[in-house]
């Protein structure tokens, strides 16, 4: 055998082509990784032509077997061009992937338009994928129905547009009065990118900016769009966090980046149906999490699956212990937004808030467990022109939910059916007996939100109580009124 640098020596073969001894001189690597693509019978063929000569000379004597090798040779030739042609179609298909996706995102199309374009760029990626296996979604596959989605593919140059925003916008974003149907897309998460540079976190965990503007997109567009949990819900809970953590003056910027992350992330891709449906109708989310907070355990799985693609990654620089710290922290905020939790959550906080201690670890998860709970659930605090419109949206969900629970023969649950709520008794006894007393126990601990958060809930309460008092008078009324008719029938 020779040494490693002869096998990898340019070698010989010399072909009779029409009486004349022509020389070709190949790598003998570029031969054995073309011929690893032949079928062994086709290899096989091909030895038998050869004759012994030193192995750096073979001969092909016989002018009937030359007809045989050039169609091998032939094939050889294709399997190359092939190869140079893939890396082609890759840059092209990528820079048409690029171009419709610029084009989807800007603004002022028409909703007609963006739809086609949406429709093209997925026949577009399944072009992609049909074409050779190129990756262009992550391998994870949470889908439990047929209209899933999936992660969003890898973008080289964020494609959402940098906005300055005014001074006026930057000290509404921290108040509960900012309004939050204002915004495109687009806005929001410049506003998203704003809030974690403003926090210090960018600083703080070495985050790449354009790392940052790439997870945004990503978390953007893994929330569906549902009638209530969507990404203007992500927004919302997220800004009420940003106010939050300025009003209450929580300065540890580990707590901060905890807290905004798992307010950005504690909805990623809910399907529009609650744990109740998941587990009455044994979907596949919870047959996996065995009926434990499968939505919820869903939005951790999805958060972690995006931010494990490095270009998504903005946690890569910190140290691995610290890492670990931080995505446990996280998953417990996430798993602590389960509302069938709330009372086990409420009752262990307010074991500990009269003799709150800042420095005890439990104490603190605790507080944090409350805060992502108390800005998921905050609509209420807004001012009512911004807070109603998301009962009609929540409503709308659970009548969606509550038709199909009745088409499949699953329980349903009151509060949820078209026929039986209102949307004045859908908030009194939620605000009343789930917003206000938590905001209550939260203000033992910070007594600045008081006035800006829970007199708003108060108010709310009397303002639904007033809405419901007219809708049972109008009922008295139709119900007097039906009586006399009847006795005047007869």
């Amino acid at each position: 055998m020779g040494s490693s640098s002869s096998s990898y020596a340019p070698k010989t073969i010399y072909m009779d082509v029409d009486g004349k001894v022509q020389r070709v001189s190949l790598k003998i690597s570029n031969i054995k990784a073309v011929c690893l693509r032949f079928h062994q019978n086709e290899m096989h063929k091909l030895m038998q032509l050869t004759v012994t000569y030193p192995i750096n000379n073979f001969l092909f004597p016989s002018k009937e077997k030359d007809d045989m090798f050039q169609n091998v040779l032939s094939q050889v030739a294709e399997q190359f061009s092939r190869a140079f042609r893939t890396n082609e179609l890759k840059t092209e298909v990528t820079n048409r992937l690029a171009m419709l996706e610029k084009r989807v995102e800007l603004e002022g199309l028409k909703v007609v338009e963006i739809e086609k374009f949406k429709n093209d760029l997925k026949k577009l990626r399944d072009e992609m994928t049909s074409r050779g296996g190129v990756r262009v979604n992550c391998n994870c596959k949470y889908n439990f129905t047929d209209d899933g989605k999936k992660l969003s593919p890898r973008r080289d140059v964020p494609s959402y547009p940098k906005y300055t925003l005014s001074q006026e916008t930057i000290e509404a974003l921290k108040k509960p009065t900012f309004d939050v149907w204002h915004w495109e897309h687009n806005e929001m998460l410049s506003c998203l990118e704003y809030m974690y540079h403003d926090l210090g976190l960018v600083k703080e965990f070495n985050i790449n900016p354009i790392t940052l503007k790439r997870w945004l997109l990503a978390i953007q567009e893994n929330y569906r769009d549902n009638p209530f949990h969507n990404f203007r819900h992500c927004f919302c809970v997220s800004q009420m966090m940003y106010g939050m953590i300025h009003l209450c003056n929580l300065q540890v910027r580990s707590y901060m980046c905890i807290l905004m992350t798992a307010a950005a992330c504690h909805d990623l891709d809910h399907p529009g149906y609650n744990n109740t449906y998941q587990i009455n109708a044994r979907t596949e989310l919870a047959v996996r999490y065995n009926d434990i907070s499968p939505l919820e355990n869903h939005h951790c799985a999805v958060a972690f699956q995006i931010l494990s693609m490095p270009e998504c990654n903005i946690f890569a620089n910190m140290e691995p212990d610290s890492f670990k710290q931080l995505r446990q922290a996280i998953i417990t905020l996430i798993l602590a937004t389960d509302m069938a939790r709330h009372g086990e959550i409420l009752d262990s906080f307010k074991q500990k808030v009269d003799n709150f201690d800042f420095t005890n670890e439990e104490h603190v998860k605790c507080l944090k467990m409350v805060l992502i709970k108390c800005c998921d659930i905050s609509n209420e605090v807004r001012p009512t022109e911004v807070a109603e419109p998301w009962v009609d949206c929540l409503l709308e969900e659970y009548f969606i939910q509550s038709e199909r629970e009745k088409s499949e023969g699953l329980p349903v649950a009151p509060f949820m059916d078209r026929d039986k709520v209102t949307k004045p008794t859908a908030q009194i006894g939620f605000i009343k007996f789930v917003l206000i007393p938590m905001f209550e126990t939260v203000m033992k601990l910070f007594p600045q939100i008081e006035e800006i958060m829970v007199q708003p809930l108060r108010d709310s309460r009397d303002h639904y109580e007033e809405l419901k008092q007219i809708d049972d008078a109008m009922s008295e009324k139709k119900k007097t009124e039906s009586m006399s008719l009847g006795g005047k029938k007869k």
